[in-house]
């Protein structure tokens, strides 16, 4: 089985946006923009019996859509810089969905994940590039205006062991919706 981990598909109106940043970055991989997504659980190389397991549990994750912002251009790495990436806002909703992920992750057996998550895009990959190098590039593209979308799907994606990551593919897609009012509250109204 692939590695597997969930996450949120980006619209292409955002992603547009962020293509203005590519390029001009000396030990930058960009990452191909139809890869761009905000992870929420990485799962890993998982047998096809856990698999079964992650895709029904996450079947019965039930919230309503998510409200997104993505509001700066950052670098992740601090001295020895390792990746450039779009920053994502982590509203309770979002954090709230990524905590469940790993809650429900943990109930199928996966270890927990070891990094604390902090939501974010990549944009590239990055290798022998001095942080002055990034000072300079960050300036020259000056402060990102925040974007912002709703996430009505998450999605389990796989990704074959590559260098950075990809390519990606949405095995499934499980929608985010309002749950419709109990009827008997209603009722008893």
């Amino acid at each position: 089985m692939p590695r597997l981990f969930t996450g949120l598909e980006i619209p292409d109106t955002v992603t547009d946006r962020l293509l203005s940043v590519r390029g001009g970055l000396s030990g930058a991989r960009w990452i191909t923009p139809d890869h761009y997504h905000i992870t929420l659980r990485f799962i890993g190389d998982i047998d096809e019996p856990t698999a079964r397991d992650v895709f029904a549990i996450l079947a019965r994750v039930s919230r309503p859509p998510i409200p997104v912002v993505v509001d700066d251009i950052v670098v992740f790495g601090g001295d020895r810089p390792r990746a450039l990436v779009a920053k994502v806002a982590p509203t309770p909703a979002l954090m709230d969905l990524q905590a469940e992920h790993e809650r429900l992750m943990r109930r199928v057996g996966l270890p927990p994940e070891a990094r604390k998550y902090t939501p974010h895009i990549t944009l590239a990959r990055l290798r022998d590039t001095s942080p002055f190098e990034l000072a300079n590039f960050l300036s020259g593209i000056g402060h990102l205006p925040s974007m912002r979308f709703t996430a009505e799907t998450f999605d389990v994606f796989s990704s074959r062991a590559s260098t950075g990551g990809g390519p990606y593919v949405v095995e499934a897609s499980y929608p985010l919706f309002e749950k419709p009012a109990d009827s008997r509250a209603l009722r008893m109204a």
